[in-house]
């Protein structure tokens, strides 16, 4: 069985994020655009990369990722390769609540206000998630999620 992975990344230019997924997943990476499904080498993973407006607008997808990688860690390496924050979705299933994975490791859970335009989801005003704010507390999805408010996890421990 394979993955979907979809991330995004704080101002990353895609011409850095191929080299450096490659690195992290240790596997040969093909762009989607020029990838012949013919000619895939094997254990290789495709992955889109492009730039979107707003917060985070680096987003990347990866098809066909073997089960056998977890994503934490993939995305915890990706974050430290390219010195950059990256955002995945978390299991609250909240268009809005993301996990942050900093590049020193940690992850924690986070808060954007979702606009849909034309060029898709637009990420801004991020906020942390925190039992301070009333949106957090009692019975939010954020209290039910793997991820509690004010919570920061050590990658490799998360995955």
């Amino acid at each position: 069985m394979t993955e979907l992975w979809n991330w995004r990344i704080d101002r990353a230019a895609p011409v850095e994020v191929y080299p450096a997924l490659a690195e992290a997943l240790g596997r040969v990476v093909m762009p989607l655009a020029v990838a012949d499904p013919a000619r895939l080498p094997t254990y290789a993973v495709i992955c889109d990369v492009w730039e979107a407006p707003g917060e985070f607008g680096t987003i990347v997808d990866c098809y066909g990722v073997p089960e056998s990688l977890h994503e934490l860690s993939a995305v915890a390496a990706l974050a430290r390769l390219l010195d950059r924050d990256c955002l995945l979705a978390d299991d609250t299933l909240d268009a809005g609540r993301h996990l942050l994975v900093a590049p020193g490791g940690t992850i924690r859970p986070v808060h954007f206000e979702v606009t849909e335009t034309d060029d898709g989801e637009v990420l801004s005003a991020r906020r942390l998630c925190t039992l301070a704010h009333p949106g957090c507390r009692g019975w939010s999805r954020c209290c039910r999620s793997r991820w509690a408010p004010d919570s920061v996890n050590p990658a490799l421990a998360a995955a």
